[in-house]
């Protein structure tokens, strides 16, 4: 008897009709599957936030300055911020990953210091990072997460921090999904209509500038040194068979490049929520994921995560703890 038919028919003899909690059903056997256990438990989960600074922020492409990467990386680590707030109203444990921004910080006991430079370079006029940059950053991430897995968490979502990163992020989208481009560029930071048309000129620019088709290539010369590490981390937790929460869209976009070396990641892969930058929801479509929440969110530092977890919570207790027809003396029939 399999655990996938073992699970479903544990959720069918709860106290309800047959389906009675929709999507939470699906939920709970998702859980029960990836975590290989009729009892399934959370430990120690947590989010990890990525953060680093990206050279082609400096062309415009946001309605902040780069110096906010730092600053919003100081609020993190000051508690001030949403993620802070909504972290610690679900005992979610919080660690924030310098992964290359342009700036240096004090030591702290939830700031992981991965940096591999101080921001990336421009790819309006070079690729973003060396391949050994790249290679270095996905090292990184792989070696986080199973640090935290070592520390026995078995449940991990990732947020990410880098004024710049949405027009990374459309790029990666564009080459990987082939959508048009301007499907995958959106608003960012709130950018007006003429700071979205120059957004969106800037990286047709940028793609008539380099000619790159691997993968690896494409993550290099467009991506961000948080986006690589993502995917290393991604691809580390999917391998320990981590219960893997998705984020927003610039989180989406690191899943994409996961997914592309490691096609089965998506059953570990629990998407909170569709936000309102332009792309992400074409970018859930392309996943086939049904996202848990649509609250317009498009903040990022994994906010849908934290927002999103109770639901995994009650999926899991209601699996748990809720009678069957024959515990509580219902009759079925």
């Amino acid at each position: 008897m399999n655990l996938q038919f073992q699970l479903q028919t544990k959720i069918n003899q709860k106290t309800k009709p047959l389906g009675a909690l929709g999507r939470l059903e699906n939920l709970a056997l998702q859980i029960g599957l990836i975590l290989n256990s009729l009892t399934p438990k959370i430990s120690q989960p947590t989010i990890l936030i990525f953060a680093a600074d990206h050279g082609i922020a400096q062309s415009g492409v946001s309605a902040y300055p780069p110096s906010v990467t730092a600053q919003m990386v100081l609020n993190f680590l000051n508690g001030g911020a949403a993620i802070n707030v909504f972290a610690r109203q679900h005992d979610l444990q919080l660690k924030i990953i310098d992964a290359g921004v342009n700036s240096d910080f004090s030591p702290n006991e939830n700031l992981v210091n991965a940096k591999i430079a101080y921001g990336t370079q421009n790819f309006l006029h070079t690729p973003a990072m060396t391949s050994l940059e790249c290679e270095k950053a996905l090292d990184f991430g792989v070696a986080i997460v199973q640090q935290q897995y070592d520390a026995g968490c078995n449940c991990i979502g990732f947020g990410e921090m880098g004024i710049g990163n949405t027009a990374s992020a459309a790029m990666l989208m564009h080459l990987f999904t082939k959508l048009p481009l301007d499907e995958c560029v959106g608003r960012g930071t709130g950018l007006n209509d003429e700071q979205l048309a120059h957004k969106r000129s800037l990286l047709q620019r940028a793609l008539a500038v380099h000619s790159v088709t691997k993968p690896l290539e494409i993550l290099a010369t467009f991506g961000g040194f948080e986006i690589a590490m993502m995917v290393g981390a991604y691809l580390k937790a999917s391998e320990l068979k981590m219960l893997i929460f998705v984020d927003g869209f610039v989180t989406c976009a690191a899943l994409l490049i996961a997914q592309h070396i490691e096609p089965n990641i998506l059953k570990n892969c629990i998407f909170s929520h569709v936000g309102s930058e332009h792309g992400h929801r074409a970018l859930l479509n392309y996943f086939n994921a049904q996202p848990l929440l649509d609250l317009k969110l498009r903040l990022g530092e994994g906010s849908g995560i934290a927002l999103a977890y109770p639901l995994v919570q009650s999926a899991i207790l209601f699996l748990n703890e809720m009678a069957t027809f024959e515990e509580a003396g219902v009759d079925k029939n």
